[in-house]
């Protein structure tokens, strides 16, 4: 089967799943009070950033879930309110979230931001969050305007998971330096700008194994992974 067919056959399992669990939502519209699954796989899209020969609709830019070590204890929910940043501020934690951190240095290299202390270390003094709060309220913006679904895989953290298997890395983060990965997020975004032709977001050709990938999907029990607000 041709990779061409592979990604045909994977945005169509996603069309199933976005009947099944009622349609995409979007994090600017989420909360914890809603009834999510404790555990999943999650899949990002961005309006504007338009498939081609797959067919019609948005491109999956982004596929990640949570809770891969052994003993890990962190929700699905947990993971997507990290990408979504804080309800109160508009801001969020970067540092916290590899998502963020793309997001950002794109938005930043493309519109000609000044991101001074942005992505350098794991941590922070507070006198340095402060003054990346306007950044990060930038990024929870064009976060969370992108539609995404998420898929219930209820399995136990480790390195045997199989969301770990359905959500496998991009294979423009293998091997690459951070700032050659996030230039390929420099699309159109949430803000309406158009695309960069020379720079868009890494579209779905770029995640590795969509054999494994879609033939996982079509074997689990989407029925199962309806939820209600």
């Amino acid at each position: 089967m041709s990779r061409e067919s592979l990604l045909v056959r994977f945005y169509a399992i996603l069309d199933r799943l976005e009947q099944v669990t009622g349609g995409e939502r979007r994090l600017s519209e989420c909360s914890g009070r809603m009834d999510w699954h404790h555990r999943g796989v999650y899949f990002f899209r961005e309006v504007g950033e338009m498939r081609t020969h797959t067919g019609s609709g948005s491109r999956v830019i982004r596929v990640g879930t949570h809770a891969l070590k052994a003993g890990s204890r962190t929700s699905l929910w947990k993971r997507l309110s990290q990408h979504k940043g804080q309800a109160e501020s508009g801001g969020g934690n970067h540092r916290g979230s590899i998502f963020r951190l793309l997001i950002g240095d794109a938005l930043f290299a493309r519109d000609g931001i000044n991101s001074g202390t942005w992505g350098q270390g794991n941590s922070a003094p507070r006198e340095v969050r402060q003054r990346e709060v306007e950044l990060e309220r930038l990024v929870s913006k064009a976060i969370g305007g992108m539609p995404f679904l998420w898929l219930e895989i209820g399995d136990e953290p480790g390195p045997e998971s199989l969301r770990g298997s359905v959500a496998m890395r991009p294979r423009c983060c293998r091997n690459r330096t951070r700032s050659s990965c996030s230039r390929r997020y420099c699309g159109a975004m949430s803000t309406g700008v158009p695309s960069n032709s020379s720079a868009k977001l890494p579209s779905a050709t770029r995640y590795c194994s969509f054999l494994t990938v879609s033939s996982r999907l079509d074997r689990l029990p989407l029925s199962a992974c309806a939820t209600t607000s």
